[in-house]
């Protein structure tokens, strides 16, 4: 008898098959922070590969307290992984729902980690920026402070 065989005949032996077995469940949002859709205009800023100063004004479509999606009227050339300095408009009324980090700082360095080009359909091209929060930020607020019993 095979080897192989006497493995497909005994009935000890559990054998699991993919097309039976359930897959754990995984959530579909595993963000770190809720993202919340708020339209507020703001300013882009980065230097090009030749080092000139660039600008765009562009709006907010969501925004969570470590990245924003922004979309921006005019196409213009951001490279995936660019840092650029995002800055919301003062001009309007801050919603109370902003993110802390963003209420706080003026203007905050991000980089680019999603690009999307504008489509037939009339969508603006978009940024997905990764805000570039002090990590000890994020640390500290995930301590809660016990004291010591003797």
């Amino acid at each position: 008898m095979a080897r192989g065989d006497a493995f497909d005949r005994e009935p000890d032996v559990n054998t699991k098959h993919i097309w039976t077995e359930k897959l754990p469940h995984h959530s579909s949002n595993q963000r770190e922070s809720e993202r919340q859709a708020i339209t507020l205009p703001a300013r882009l800023t980065w230097k090009d590969q030749r080092g000139a100063t660039r600008f765009a004004t562009v709006v907010t479509r969501n925004v969570s307290e470590y990245g924003v999606y922004v979309e921006c009227p005019s196409t213009v050339a951001i490279p995936l992984y660019r840092l650029v300095q995002f800055q919301l408009e003062r001009d309007g009324a801050e919603p109370t729902t902003l993110p802390e980090v963003l209420r706080e700082q003026g203007r905050i360095l991000s980089a680019v980690y999603r690009v999307s080009p504008p489509q037939a359909s009339g969508t603006p091209q978009g940024f997905a920026l990764r805000l570039m929060v002090d990590p000890r930020r994020r640390a500290v607020e995930g301590v809660t402070e016990k004291r010591a019993t003797a």
